[in-house]
């Protein structure tokens, strides 16, 4: 609608070329198949054959990558309005300081923070794709909500690790010969890795008993405890779901208010021509 309005007035200024430049699919496309295209070039100069074979096809690949980067975070930040709402949103900026750390450490002596920093545009697909952004915000907002189930969870691995030494420290002490072990025992039972073939079956001839410390650890720390931690990310997840829903029909209202306001805008100035030029007539003999 402001491109209609823009031809109409006979002029279509490059920020909004830009601002809809960057909203093309076609170009979001683009720029995804040039993240992934990067990674797999940078997953195949990890093979020492291949890259010193194409070192030189890899660096102008590089130089290329670099350019069209660049210049796709030069249009999303003229095509915001105003230029300095790009760096309001997160998302932005990390896409912003993946893309300039890149340009400084080019061509430097920090070959390893470089190489950090290449494989990390892999990431900068979740800033492309709405539907990604979504799902790691979910996750980030399950953080706070997760503490106080990470401390029940720690203090059952605690209590559990104490009886543990405590009770099989002399039958098992590759497992639960000290604290520190048997926490790392703990945690390997809670993801049930070999936890009966490899801890619990060879422990059961000294203690026949041990299984229903096992069975109970397991039954609390993994089926009750982890399963809150699922609960709690699959609900933080239909929430962020409703609030994108919400902030699209707000973000498209807003829209269809500020392209409203320039056709009444557009409308006054044509009936201002007009009646200019009603004026003129009339004053002329």
């Amino acid at each position: 609608m402001e491109e209609q309005i823009q031809r109409a007035k006979g002029t279509l200024p490059f920020t909004l070329w830009c601002a809809a430049f960057a909203e093309n699919r076609n170009f979001k496309n683009f720029i995804v198949a040039m993240i992934i295209f990067n990674a797999v070039i940078i997953g195949l100069e990890t093979y020492p054959a291949i890259y010193f074979s194409f070192a030189r096809g890899f660096h102008i690949l590089e130089k290329i990558f670099i350019c069209i980067f660049t210049l796709e975070i030069f249009i999303r930040i003229v095509g915001s309005r105003p230029c300095h709402s790009f760096f309001k949103d997160g998302w932005n900026l990390f896409d912003f300081f993946i893309v300039a750390s890149s340009l400084l450490l080019a061509g430097g002596h920090f070959v390893s923070v470089l190489r950090m920093l290449r494989i990390l545009r892999v990431l900068r697909t979740i800033s492309i794709i709405p539907s990604l952004q979504q799902m790691v915000n979910a996750l980030l907002a399950t953080i706070p909500a997760m503490g106080n189930i990470a401390f029940l969870l720690g203090l059952l691995f605690y209590v559990f690790s104490v009886m543990g030494t405590v009770f099989f420290a002399e039958v098992s002490p590759e497992y639960f010969g000290s604290l520190h072990v048997s926490l790392l025992t703990l945690f390997q039972v809670v993801t049930l890795e070999s936890w009966a073939s490899g801890v619990m079956r060879p422990m059961l001839g000294q203690s026949p008993w041990a299984w229903a410390y096992f069975v109970a650890f397991i039954l609390v720390g993994t089926f009750i405890i982890i399963n809150l931690f699922v609960g709690v990310i699959v609900s933080n997840m239909q929430d962020a779901h409703i609030e994108g829903r919400e902030d699209k029909k707000k973000d498209e209202t807003e829209n269809l208010k500020k392209e409203l306001e320039e056709i009444k805008s557009l409308v006054l100035a044509l009936h201002h021509k007009e009646d200019r030029q009603t004026e003129k007539k009339s004053k002329a003999p």
